[in-house]
């Protein structure tokens, strides 16, 4: 081969090499989090009633198996499924379970918890005066609180979170009958799942206060099915559309499906937490998601397995993580297989 034609074969070798490592380069960036990022971990139901309660009494922690995982992320969420509370009316609601936990639970929660979402069909259980007990236990140990509050306007605030240089607002709703325990303008209760409002909400957490990413939390579905319906899909896309970055549910007793949608996760139900009181397996079973997230929303997921004892209480099947996922990924995989 004559030199000039080697130099020209040479040239576009280099050419093409450039163009191979700047295309693969921008692959890399697209798929990089976009710094800073935070991590969250959310779990389901939390029941500190019952025998649960009675680990605490004597002494126990009931997160005590998971605090490695729990502790590990920035931010720390939980769904509260009972009051914590001394007073109130001694009577509960009429209904067929009713949960009030001893206030020595605030202690517990205080070493794990960053905030609670009180936006369930339980925390009303025994009358607003205890409600409203729990909520100055959790204020005077610095647990904050979402989905609840004194009135109409504090249920439905977003409750905003700083991590980071990362502004994180976590809303709370519950759908969940009876709606008797819905906060008004000058009473305490929960914040109601009315789509005309979720959105609205979702949309001033970014307008009004100005919030970098937005995590609604739901109390939603149908006990113990393990698949969405269509009401919680219609909702959560919906939330997405509106300016939320991940959606989170609760309430079935069991797992239900992730969902992708517009590379936003759907959580439809993280099952039970800390919960007894169930014999079957699929009631026992819970999630731990960690989700971490930077300016341009999820950025990783991964999820770790929960199993309750015959007290309710949590044990880790895994120290690692089962299901992974991350950006640039269509659905999530097996963790440690190609794509995590």
């Amino acid at each position: 081969m004559r030199e000039g034609t080697s130099g020209r074969a040479i040239a576009r070798f280099l050419v093409a090499g450039l163009l191979y490592l700047g295309v693969a380069g921008q692959a890399a960036a697209d798929d990089a989090p976009a710094a800073p990022v935070v991590s969250l971990a959310f779990v389901g139901d939390i029941m500190l009633d019952g025998i649960p309660g009675g680990a605490i009494k004597a002494g126990r922690n009931p997160f005590a198996y998971f605090a490695r995982i729990l502790d590990s992320a920035d931010i720390r969420i939980g769904n509260l499924e009972c009051v914590i509370a001394s007073r109130g009316r001694g009577r509960p609601e009429r209904k067929p379970f009713t949960f009030r936990a001893n206030p020595d639970a605030v202690n517990v929660l205080k070493g794990h918890f960053t905030a609670l979402s009180l936006a369930n069909n339980h925390t009303g259980d025994f009358g607003r005066a205890a409600f409203s007990d729990m909520l100055d236990l959790l204020e005077a140990q610095k647990i904050s609180f979402f989905g609840g509050g004194r009135n109409l306007a504090e249920a439905h605030a977003p409750l905003l979170i700083e991590r980071n240089g990362l502004r994180i607002a976590l809303l709370g709703y519950n759908e969940i009958f009876p709606r008797g325990f819905e906060a008004d303008h000058d009473t305490p209760g929960l914040a109601w799942s009315e789509d005309e409002q979720v959105i609205a909400d979702i949309r001033n957490a970014r307008s009004v206060h100005h919030a970098d990413l937005v995590i609604p939390f739901m109390h939603w579905g149908i006990e113990h099915e393990h698949h969405a319906s269509a009401r919680q899909r219609q909702l959560a896309r919906a939330m997405i559309d509106a300016g939320a970055n991940a959606v989170i549910g609760g309430h079935p007793h069991v797992t239900q499906d992730i969902e992708q949608y517009k590379g936003s996760p759907i959580f439809y139900s993280l099952g039970n937490f800390v919960f007894d009181g169930f014999k079957d397996e699929d009631n026992n079973t819970g999630w731990l998601i960690r989700l971490e997230v930077d300016r341009s929303g999820v950025h990783r997921w991964q999820l770790y397995v929960a199993r309750t004892d015959r007290e309710g209480i949590p044990h880790p099947v895994s120290p690692r993580p089962r299901s992974c996922w991350q950006r640039g990924q269509g659905m999530k995989t097996v963790c440690g297989d190609s794509g995590d």
